[in-house]
């Protein structure tokens, strides 16, 4: 453990990232959240059709299923889930999904 200089939380050794602040022990300050977004891991990646490089759009999060009247938040919790990183090309206008990165 390791104790955070800003908040003086106790934070686990191998996080990078105050889980209470955003202090970032890397950088030494208090991280906006835009700049945690411009952070996060992105990829590299070109277009297969016409070769321009893809641009991050974003997580989207998507649930298979329907909401059942007042019930429904609850029946929720037994459908399926998942979470894309989409990447669009603004040349063509090709949309690819991958798995999240962290």
């Amino acid at each position: 453990m390791k104790t955070c200089p800003n908040c003086k939380s106790d934070v686990d050794a191998h996080f990078e990232l105050c889980w209470n602040c955003n202090y970032s022990f890397i950088e030494q300050r208090v991280m906006t959240t835009e700049e945690l977004t411009k952070t996060t891991l992105t990829r590299d990646i070109q277009c297969l059709r016409c070769e321009t490089p893809m641009e991050d759009s974003g997580r989207f999060k998507f649930h298979e299923g329907d909401r059942i009247g007042f019930y429904g938040s609850i029946f929720e919790l037994f459908q399926n889930r998942e979470a894309f990183d989409v990447y669009h090309c603004k040349n063509c206008g090709k949309v690819e999904f991958f798995l999240p990165i962290d």
